[in-house]
């Protein structure tokens, strides 16, 4: 995988739903897997003064259980409070987190996980039965996690049974040998699975402590509980919050940041001027301050694999459900103009569902992107010939079509964009915006209450299935009522008779790709993300990795 890292900062710019930090220059580096010490490869720091930082979210954190999460803010901050099996370095390499080392048997069915002495912010030892406890309550249909039998389904032995209500917690491929071993037993070999465990479903939790608190369990900073190098100490609904460093925590040495607050800030002018009278530290800016701060020292680019989309519900409007009418949707937005003019901040024109710079082809350094070509065109006569098209079918002269987006600046400059491309190119066409905020965004995609949808998708691990895997029918992520048998076929192939086959494996994926968007336009890739900011220069060390937490601030520090 080919990932652009800026070790630089910047946070939570989002229309996800749900996957560059703190320094002055931008390094390149192959993905890949390791077993070091997690405070081994790290920059050597020169922290001085308070080691306090405060920086900006443009959303409220939804919820802090790892079961629950499926957002990007959740993902953020539980991601610095928890710790799985591993983390991601700044060169985007697995070291060990709670792991200390690992094996797998010669069929690749069977993990076995050591793990490292390590304590909760409560005192308690995290065992193998924390990790046990938390991926049963993962896919415990009685909890309702969304991403639970997403991410472990079809992945852990008898999960998708579980979460079915087939099979009981107690037949999930996972056991705790002894206090300090895992073994965790897969359906079928996942060439990914180590990368998976960094995600945040996959985080260990107390027990004890969750069934103490109930129903309150993650809702306020008090009934929060840490074995990461953070843990919660503040948490003012809609305001902020505050992490401080864990004395528990067992690496506790490295981590040299004591305080990182959080300030919501949905409205770039105002972060601007409170980056400015030095009330924050970092801040996100549109195209109205890009050029105007673009020699700034503070001026940095953050470049990720996120893909910004239309989802269509075809379920819950009509025309939604006529191919000619989604592509002409598609065909209809100049992507170059968003990105030059609305946008302004690095990102670039979408050219397909699986993004750019993100994963190789096997045993080459082509990327994916590269090898498969461009899907997604801009192309107003395209448009208006399926348009056309789509109102005969539909025996009507008019389509009414709601979108729904996030409340905040940048997301409802975007969302006037596409209204007035789509109203303009497509005659008879009425765009009805609905603005909601992003928790409530959140809500209504997973229970599916949308038409059209502007949307995003970061990847939760390396590979290309973190993207093609949503659209299986009736899959957690796919909510909006498209099923290809074919597809499903595809997909399915390529995990299971391809699964040890690397390149066949790829190839099948290229061909779901073109299924997905040239045939049937399921969904409209619209952009590549990149996130302009300003972030103050004597904060180091804050990396960005393409999965897990968004940004990484274990190794962060103020340097004076």
């Amino acid at each position: 995988m080919r990932k652009h890292l800026l070790v630089l900062f910047g946070l939570m710019f989002v229309l996800v739903l749900a996957a560059c930090s703190g320094g002055d220059s931008e390094t390149s580096s192959e993905s890949g897997e390791g077993n070091e010490e997690t405070s081994e490869g790290t920059e050597e720091s020169s922290a001085s003064g308070e080691q306090e930082i405060t920086i900006t979210s443009k959303s409220e954190i939804p919820s802090m259980d790892p079961s629950l999460i499926t957002d990007s803010v959740g993902f953020q901050w539980a991601g610095e409070t928890y710790e799985g099996l591993y983390r991601l370095d700044e060169n985007s390499q697995l070291v060990n987190g709670m792991a200390e080392s690992s094996e797998v048997s010669e069929d690749g069915l069977t993990w076995t996980f050591n793990l490292r002495d390590a304590e909760w912010s409560n005192g308690d030892p995290v065992t193998a039965d924390d990790f046990v406890y938390a991926w049963r309550r993962a896919v415990d249909p009685e909890v309702g996690s969304e991403y639970g039998p997403y991410f472990l389904g079809g992945i852990i032995k008898n999960a998708t049974e579980i979460s079915n209500g087939e099979a009981s917690l107690e037949d999930l491929g996972a056991t705790a040998v002894d206090d300090k071993t895992l073994e965790v037993e897969l359906e079928k070999p996942v060439p990914y699975f180590e990368s998976m465990t960094v995600f945040i479903t996959f985080m260990p939790l107390n027990q004890e402590y969750v069934e103490e608190q109930g129903d309150k369990f993650a809702t306020e900073a008090e009934y929060t509980i840490s074995n990461g190098p953070f843990e919660m100490t503040e948490w003012s609904h809609g305001e902020g919050w505050s992490i401080e460093k864990s004395d528990s925590y067992w690496d506790k040495d490295t981590v040299q940041l004591e305080t990182i607050n959080a300030k919501v800030v949905k409205e770039v002018s105002t972060g601007v001027n409170l980056y400015e009278s030095g009330e924050i530290d970092q801040t996100e800016l549109n195209a109205e301050f890009v050029d105007q701060y673009r020699t700034d020292e503070a001026f940095n680019v953050v470049e990720k694999p996120y893909l910004y989309f239309f989802k269509f519900n075809q379920e819950n409007n009509e025309a939604l459900a006529n191919v000619n009418v989604r592509k002409a949707i598609s065909y209809a937005i100049d992507r170059q103009g968003l990105v030059d003019v609305i946008l302004n901040d690095g990102s670039v024109p979408a050219e397909g569902y699986v993004p750019s710079n993100f994963v190789s082809m096997p045993d080459s350094e082509e990327d994916f992107r590269e090898a498969q070509g461009p899907l997604v065109e801009s192309n107003v006569e395209k448009a208006q010939e399926h348009w056309s098209k789509a109102l005969e079918e539909l025996g009507t002269d008019s389509v009414e079509i709601e979108l729904l987006g996030d409340d905040t600046g940048t997301s409802k400059d975007a969302l006037a964009y596409y209204k007035g491309q789509l109203e303009e190119n497509l005659d008879g066409l009425t765009i009805k915006l609905m603005e909601v905020p992003f928790k409530e965004r959140v809500r209504r995609d997973n229970n599916a209450e949308f038409e059209m949808e502007a949307a995003t998708w970061g990847p939760d691990y390396v590979d290309p299935n973190t993207y093609l895997n949503m659209y299986l029918t009736d899959g957690q992520n796919n909510n909006m009522a498209y099923s290809s048998e074919e597809y499903d076929s595809l997909i399915e192939k390529a995990n299971t008779e391809y699964a040890q086959d690397p390149a066949k494996r790829f190839e099948t994926f290229l061909e779901a790709e073109k299924l997905l968007l040239e045939e049937d336009q399921a969904v409209a890739p619209i952009y590549q993300d990149a996130k302009a900011q300003l972030f103050r220069p004597s904060i180091k060390g804050v990396y960005s990795t393409a999965t897990g937490p968004e940004f990484e601030f274990k190794w962060a520090y103020v340097e004076e």
